[in-house]
Order: C-alpha cells, then structure tokens, then sequence
C-alpha cells in the first residue's frame, strides 16, 4: 500500500508543527531536526530511511534488533537525590554521575557527526494536569517518534506555545557503547539521571524502552506527592465504576480492559490521586500475538490501522500482519493512539475504583481462576507479585518462567516496595474497593501438560465480579492458599473454578500447589519484616490438607 492510499484510509490524527527549542542545551548543534513532526512526516521519513514499510490496511511495521526490553542494562544515577530514596538491588543498579556524563558527550558528538537526523517530540505523561510531566523525546529514528507521538499524551497547540520540559530521552539506537570503557554491562544502555531530568538510550531499537523509562521516572517522583503509581490498566462501566487491572506483560491489562461494555481510561500505567485515577499515557502498546478478531475486535482493528506502529509483526507477501506468526518473537506489538479504541473515557481520568484486579499468568495451573482477597491478602499479592514471563517480554526469555515481581511491576519500580504497598493500603482502605486475583494462566495442569485459560471463561467471571453478580454467591476457601473461590458464575462450568477439580490427578495438583506455595513463602521472605503481622499470617501453607 502507498503512503498516499494509506492516509486516505486514515481516521485522521492531526499533524502539528510549531516552533520547538533547539537542543544547543544538550551540545546537539550540527543535526538536522524534525521539530514535532506529525503522523504523514514520520511515515514518509521512516520509508525513506529504511526502517520499515506499510502493511495493509495502513500501519507501519518495523522490525528491532532487539525484541525486548533490557531490564539489565537500566541504571540510575547514584547521587544525593537517589543515594537514599532508591531501592538498590534487583532491577535498582547504581552507576556513578561521572559515567552518565561521559555517554552523554559521546552521544552528543554522534548526533552531532554527518548531520544526523534526529525527530523531537514534546509530549506529556499524564492525562491530569496537576501531576503530568513534560517531557522532550530526541529520537534518532523516525519510527521511535510516531511511537512516542502515539504514546504519550499530545499537547493542544495552545499547550506547546509555552511547553518547558520538565525531562528530556535523548534515544540514539545506532550508539552503542564500548563496555570495556564506558562502565556499562553492554552495549546496550539505559541510563536515568534524576537530578540532571534526563534519560540516556543506547544501542537498542526496541520503543518500548521509552515509554518504561519515563514510567520508571513517575513512579520515584509520585509517592513524595501522596499520587499510588500503578502498573495497570483501567475502565469505567456505564455508571461510571471504575476497574483497575494489574499485572505484567502478557497477563491480560490490555485484552481484559478494552471490554466493548466498559470504556477505557488506559491499558498500561495510571495514577490514584486523591480524586481518583488518571492514565499517564495517551495510546496503548497492545501485545498482538494470537490476537483473534473475534475475541478482540477492538485491538485487531488497530493492526489494520493508519497510523499505527506494529513491531516485529511478520507480513505476508501481500502486506497482510500474520498475527500468529511468532517466528521472530512471541512479544509482537501493536502501539496505537488510545482514540482506535472505540470506547474510551476521552479525559483519561475517572473516580475511585470499585474493584481491583491483580492480574497472574499461573504456569503451575494451581492459582484458580478467580477469588476474592481479604485486605491482609492484598498486600501479600501485590508485594509477592507472582506471575508468569512470558516469551519474548525479555530479551532472552525463551518459554514462560514463574517469576515474583512485587508490585506487579518489580523493573519499574525505584522505591522501597513498602512505600508503594503502604500507599495502595490506604486508597483501597479510603475507597472501599473490592480486590479479585484472577488467574489467565494455565488450568488442569502445569504448563506444557494443562492449557491456557479460556478467555471467553475469564470475562465471564470478570463480568460477574464488576457487576456484583457475585455477592450474593457463596464461596469456599481454599486449602493451600487460603484464596476465597465462589462456588459458580453464570456462562462458566463449576469444574473451572476450583482448579484442583481441573486436573485429573487431584494428588499431582496437591504436588505442585504444596511446591507453590512454598515458592512463596520463600520469596516473602524478604518483607516479613516490614508487614503486619496479619499480613504474614496470610501466607500460604504448603502443609495444609484437603
């Protein structure tokens, strides 16, 4: 398809140039710069410098040289804003201020050699204006910019007149650094710099490192300000209830909340103010591997879209996106403005939530599908964060992992994890919310012995749970885990819910679900010491019988 042909197929996405700061504040003087380039300019420049081609329907499908984000190669500054305010260790690792400014005067003279083109955008993360950041994106590559543009939130014309940046991501793929002197793990590199507002990219083509890091910036400022950071998503029934949607990639966030009866405040990341919650994006970075038109109309439509980003989506020799091939990673992705979706809460801000929603990829089969969490409960899943990485999520993860990532989002996540536990015990407390675990892993057996969870069986008992067709069902606790299981959900066979009744060997579940939780207890190891003591006692018995 043409870019022409193409446009015209297009919903529309206004195109803006207004007059930008140059970037002499960054030693950046001899680059060509697109200044806020809109969706057409990007398409154009893209095609012409090779980074990938349109595929039928209208989007623009690139492919990376990474397919996943870099989690060990993300550093953050060390200095006296952070020395004490960070959580150093797992995915915190320090480096020295004097390794941030080397990679970035050798970043600047790259950018500054044979008139490197490079696309600014100047964007917001976050929908509420009381707690959104301005942040500049340089970008060496045309297709990191429409990313980004899709992203984040766009300022009105009136807005970017007097735009200051509050941070700047200088992004230059094409960069690598020299490990050996450089004082990085590879050539690959993350850096956050948060007294100097900025964030140094290098040697990776995969966008969403820049969407995480700006996620990682808002979860070390917002707590000083009383605002709960969450990795979820968030939608809004037709009373306005509010849902909220935790987990990890591949857990559902993004299927299980663009539900054609609920509107759609954001897919990925949010805010709790005092007033309620806010997304801090403007678009959704859907994962689209498998993604059945049927089962989600919604995001499949997006894949067929102008203005569209789809990232290692193979196409047939027609153009067409093979959704179901994973033949170049399992992690393949649609990144669209949230507009696409139809449904949406146009002001990406809502009240308090009614229930929330932790959402888990059990690759044990022993989780059930839904249960109802007591408040000790709720801590103890949010600060454990159990679920499952999927392929492709990482690089180098090759076939799902059972993994504990507290807060449901451990490599985003600067803080204490108690700073942020605390901070969502006293919202749910204030608002009452009702919490759910659901499990959209595998049922009947471990992976590669069960099978994944029906999807059409997770909405129905989504939609039970949100309607509050369930309090008024009866519910039996759960031995292992001590997770409250409702006895039935309309549209959903009784032999689905608890899952021990899924297997066949009732023994070889009780096997595994005693192996579990002691997986947990073991991981939790690290926070007894700063919970309740209720909040211990809630821990799973690997030791208790049916």
């Amino acid at each position: 398809m043409s870019l022409t042909s193409a446009r015209q197929e297009a919903t529309g996405l206004p195109d803006t140039h207004p007059t930008t700061p140059t970037l002499t504040d960054l030693g950046i003087h001899s680059a060509t710069l697109y200044l806020q380039p809109g969706v057409t300019e990007l398409y154009e420049a893209a095609l012409r410098r090779g980074e990938g081609r349109i595929a039928a329907g209208g989007p623009l499908a690139v492919r990376t040289n990474k397919t996943g984000r870099s989690p060990k190669d993300r550093f953050i500054v060390e200095d006296d804003l952070t020395r004490d305010a960070v959580w150093w260790g797992g995915f915190n690792t320090p480096i020295a201020p004097v390794v941030f400014d080397r990679l970035l005067d050798k970043m600047t003279a790259y950018a500054n050699a044979d008139g490197k083109e490079l696309f600014v955008q100047q964007l917001f993360a976050g929908t509420d204006p009381a707690h959104r950041l301005g942040v500049r994106f340089v970008q060496e590559m045309a297709y990191h910019s429409l990313f980004v543009r899709n992203m984040f939130v766009r300022p009105t014309e009136t807005e970017l007149a007097k735009f200051t940046p509050d941070w700047t991501v200088l992004n230059l793929p094409g960069f690598r650094a020299d490990p050996a002197i450089d004082g990085v793990r590879s050539d690959t590199f993350i850096l956050v710099n948060f007294s100097r507002k900025m964030v140094l990219i290098g040697g990776t083509e995969y966008a969403g490192e820049n969407k995480k890091a700006i996620f990682g910036v808002l979860n070390f400022l917002l707590p000083e300000r009383g605002v709960m950071p969450m990795h979820c998503s968030a939608n809004a029934g037709p009373e306005g209830d509010v849902a909220l949607f935790f987990g990890l990639s591949g857990t559902g966030k993004t299927t299980l909340s663009a539900d054609p009866t609920r509107a759609l405040i954001g897919d990925d990341e949010h805010g709790w103010t005092d007033d309620g919650v806010f997304n801090f994006e403007g678009g959704c970075y859907a994962k689209v591997i498998g993604l059945n038109a049927e089962a989600e109309p919604d995001i499949y439509r997006t894949t067929h879209t102008f203005g569209t980003v789809l990232e290692n989506v193979v196409l047939g020799s027609d153009g067409t996106p093979d959704l179901n091939d994973g033949s170049l990673t399992e992690n393949t992705r649609s990144a669209y403005p949230i507009e696409q979706i139809g449904n949406i809460v146009e002001a990406g801000r809502a009240g308090h939530p009614r229930n929330i929603v932790f959402l888990t990829a059990d690759a044990y089969g022993v989780l059930p599908p839904i249960s109802r969490l007591t408040p000790e409960q709720t801590m103890y899943f949010f600060l454990s964060g159990f679920t499952a990485k999927i392929p492709g999520t990482e690089d180098g993860i090759t076939e799902p992992q059972p993994t504990f990532s507290t807060c449901f989002g451990a490599p985003f996540m600067p803080r204490h994890p108690g700073e942020y536990a605390r901070l969502l015990a006293a919202k749910v407390q204030a608002s009452g919310a009702r919490v759910w675990l659901v499990n959209t892993g595998w049922t009947g057996g471990m992976y590669g012995q069960g099978k994944r969870m029906s999807i059409r069986h997770t909405r129905a008992m989504l939609n039970a749970a949100l309607s509050g067709e369930l309090d008024g069902v009866t519910f039996e606790r759960e031995p292992h885990f001590g997770l409250e299981i409702p006895s039935q959900v309309p549209g959903v066979p009784d032999g689905v819910l608890n899952p021990r009744d899924a297997w066949a060997d009732a023994a070889a579940y009780d096997v595994v679900a005693r192996k579990l939780a002691r997986m947990f207890r073991e991981n939790f190891r690290r926070f007894e010491g700063g919970v309740d003591a209720a909040v211990t006692a809630s821990m799973p018995d690997p030791d208790a019988q049916n």
